[in-house]
């Protein structure tokens, strides 16, 4: 007996040994499914260019995980090296902020079957890119008629397709400005400003900006947004 609890005790001290905590503040978990053999990188964008911040091998095993720190919440991407350019088809972009995110996909379907939890700017930005996506198949949609009403010669056609146009770009800059107006609480309301709307009318700017609770306008993007508005003001645009 007494035996048998040394053995169960020295067995829970491995345990808790090998169970160590991560020391960093980021932690992404993730499992690439039918990936054996590979490298994986985690990239942020810094003047127009991906940067490393992580390089993982894959042998094996599809399962990783990569720990760092973060300042603040911000768009990182996770890039496959299939032998070829750093294409967005082989580029995951997630919404990373401070704690334990998963991150799913098969190597097939790398950014078609990706699902990623564990950040709150995350979701928000995934119900942001669900309605934009039925605008850009719209738009898909009125290339292809206008490229039909070209080959016809029916400008009049062209014409009235390329209002259409004007229409769903209006209401993408409407949609995008009211979705960061009403998530000004998180840092993905001016990270989609920028990269979405940044030639917006100044005062539509303005009105985001003032949307932005104090923590947020402190943030990474926050701060950008800001600084950018300045900017603007100074030129008068």
């Amino acid at each position: 007996m007494y035996k048998s609890l040394l053995a169960l005790f020295s067995l829970l001290i491995l345990v808790s040994c090998s169970e160590k905590k991560s020391t960093k503040n980021f932690v992404l978990n993730g499992n690439i499914k039918g990936l054996k053999n590979g490298t994986l990188y985690i990239q942020r964008i810094k003047d127009t260019l991906f940067v490393p911040i992580d390089t993982i091998v894959i042998s094996g095993d599809s399962h990783f995980t990569s720990e760092f720190d973060i300042d603040s919440p911000e768009m990182l991407y996770l890039f496959l090296d299939r032998g070829v350019t750093n294409s967005l088809d082989n580029n995951v972009p997630f919404f990373a902020e401070k704690g334990t995110m998963n991150l799913e996909t098969s190597l097939d379907f790398f950014t078609a079957d990706v699902k990623i939890t564990g950040s709150k700017n995350q979701a928000l930005y995934d119900e942001y890119r669900k309605v934009m996506s039925r605008f850009i198949d719209q738009d898909l949609a009125l290339i292809e008629k206008k490229f039909k009403a070209y080959k016809a010669k029916n400008m009049n056609e062209v014409t009235r397709i390329e209002e259409e146009q004007k229409n769903i770009l209006k209401r993408k800059y409407l949609y995008t400005t009211n979705f960061a107006v009403n998530n000004g609480n998180h840092e993905v309301s001016p990270y989609v400003t920028l990269a979405e709307i940044y030639d917006i009318n100044l005062k539509y700017l303005d009105t985001i900006q003032k949307s932005m609770t104090p923590k947020i306008a402190q943030s990474k993007y926050g701060k950008k947004l800001n600084e950018y508005i300045a900017e603007r003001r100074k030129e008068g645009k």
